[in-house]
């Protein structure tokens, strides 16, 4: 088999366990769930590690951890103000580690990017969705937030509300598409010069630097989404 074939079987293998639940199939990828189940044992350990000795000369997790904290909380508070961002800020917190995380993993040996399979953004998609259309309903009340569909005038409210979905697919399809496209160019190039030349070089650039931010504009959208809808 050419080597060319041999990239284009590894590229579409995908390990699954169907699960039958009422009369429907449920299929499971199994890849993704041990790479998130990686990602959360790991963020874990952070969190322990960044908590566990909290002093005035802090040690190297406690400073990442405040860096990273102290950052995204102020940027909440800029978009957001002070009363929500005590709030979201948590939530957007753990949302860009998640995803840094996740977008890192493919650099070890063996272990690939959850983000590169759809369901992992578009959920996370959905999820900011969900949680900025509520934060908007509780700010303003559902009268003022169900009359904005309407404006500026009653007829567009399919267009209003077509614009609303495709903030889902835009901010998914975004991450889904950068971290994927990266691993195929990994994968290919890999394959075309031996893992000798190139692949040390993408891997740095796709993993570290596109992955940090595309999970840096991920998260930031998700607090523009939940700004626009509270204001």
């Amino acid at each position: 088999m050419r080597r060319e074939d041999r990239t284009l079987e590894e590229l579409g293998r995908i390990h699954q366990a169907v699960i039958t639940l009422g009369g429907y199939n449920v299929t499971i990828n199994l890849e993704v769930l041990v790479m998130m189940w990686i990602v959360f044992v790991a963020l874990i350990a952070f969190g322990l590690a960044a908590g566990a000795k909290r002093s005035l000369i802090p040690g190297p997790f406690q400073i990442m951890g405040e860096l990273i904290v102290r950052q995204l909380y102020g940027l909440t508070e800029e978009a957001l103000g002070k009363q929500l961002a005590k709030t979201y800020a948590p939530m957007i917190c753990a949302l860009f580690l998640f995803l840094l995380l996740s977008n890192w993993l493919g650099i070890i040996p063996m272990l690939e990017e959850p983000t590169k399979d759809l369901n992992i953004p578009l959920g996370l998609g959905i999820l900011g969705f969900v949680i900025a259309h509520y934060a908007g309903i509780r700010a303003k009340g559902f009268k003022t937030y169900f009359k904005a569909y309407f404006e500026p005038v009653f007829f567009l409210m399919p267009l209003n509300l077509v614009g609303e979905m495709a903030k889902i697919v835009s901010i998914s399809f975004r991450l889904f598409g950068n971290i994927m496209g990266g691993s195929i160019i990994i994968l290919v190039v890999s394959h075309l010069t031996y893992s000798l030349v190139l692949p040390p070089f993408l891997n740095a650039f796709f993993g570290l630097f596109v992955g940090t931010i595309q999970a840096f504009v991920f998260t930031m959208l998700t607090v523009v989404y939940i700004s626009v809808q509270v204001k």
